[in-house]
């Protein structure tokens, strides 16, 4: 199966190629998967002329590849949850970053919508600090089928005087407003841990690993664990083929970029990790697999 999962992104690379795409609208893990097993060619796909992803954080590792192979296209960051029609904010990278550890924001809101990050009293957060992000305008549903209790929780009155019954979504993410006015993506709000007596972000520690090259993925799990620390960082991980990692190598390695309280405490290895119906990592699941082999790592 893992030989079979290494063939398609060049049958999907050749079929790019053949049909000559101008737009592809993809999902990061295919982009990265592809990136991985450099299945694209210097000045390929001559005739795309925008690529564009939604749904997942696209790692400035991978997006640095595809701008050095595709110097003539464009690449658009696009940001929202099926709540509010899938896009409300967009960013196209006028450059290729100069370091694997930009910062790729997602921009600004749509036409007709707004993003809003905002504390727990639903006030404006100042630029810089981290809040909770909100959507407001146009493109919000009217909630959840059947769900009254959900919808209420996620779709909120707005309180800034705006006209009677506008609302705005609770998105469940982590944002800032940078200096240059542009929103940046922190990840889950329910990804924030309390750990060894920090306040720990697990995107941050996944976006520091899927910046290294020897992995073709990785994700960042926490799990209830005795004494003071109350909980314990998990990282699952997949090599590429014929690749020995240990976890003591990606320890040395992340300690260079990360305090060392962020780095995972326990390791595991998988051949591919899972997924749920929407094709995302199964948080889930891999919680489930830390909690059931409880001497994992080194």
């Amino acid at each position: 199966m893992p030989h079979q999962l290494n063939l398609l992104p060049h049958k999907l690379a050749e079929f790019i190629r053949t049909e000559e795409l101008t737009q592809w609208f993809s999902v990061p893990s295919v982009l990265h998967l592809m990136a991985k097993l450099d299945v694209v060619r210097p000045n390929d796909f001559p005739a795309l002329k925008r690529l564009l992803w939604c749904g997942e954080v696209f790692y400035t590792p991978a997006l640095r590849y595809w701008m050095r192979q595709l110097p003539h296209a464009a690449f658009t960051n696009l940001y929202g949850p099926t709540e509010a029609t899938i896009a409300s904010s967009h960013y196209t990278v006028p450059r290729c970053p100069d370091d694997d550890r930009a910062e790729i924001p997602i921009g600004r809101a749509c036409g007709g919508e707004e993003l809003l990050v905002l504390d727990d009293a639903l006030a404006p957060v100042p630029p810089g600090e981290v809040g909770e992000l909100y959507i407001h305008g146009a493109g919000l549903s009217p909630g959840y089928w059947r769900d009254p209790d959900t919808t209420r929780a996620a779709f909120l009155l707005d309180h800034r005087g705006s006209a009677s019954g506008e609302r705005i979504y609770k998105t469940g993410d982590l944002a800032r407003v940078g200096e240059d006015g542009l929103v940046y993506f922190l990840g889950r709000a329910d990804s924030q841990i309390k750990a060894r007596g920090y306040r720990i972000e697990l995107g941050e520690i996944e976006a520091a690993l899927n910046a290294l090259d020897c992995l073709e993925e990785s994700a960042v799990v926490a799990v209830p664990a005795d004494g003071f620390e109350g909980l314990t960082i998990c990282c699952a991980y997949v090599a590429p083929p014929g690749t020995a990692v240990t976890p003591p190598t990606l320890r040395t390695a992340l300690a260079k970029i990360l305090p060392g309280y962020m780095v995972p405490g326990r390791w595991m290895a998988f051949t591919r990790l899972p997924r749920n119906a929407n094709g995302k990592v199964d948080r889930r699941r891999l919680r489930e697999e830390f909690a059931r082999d409880e001497d994992t790592g080194p």
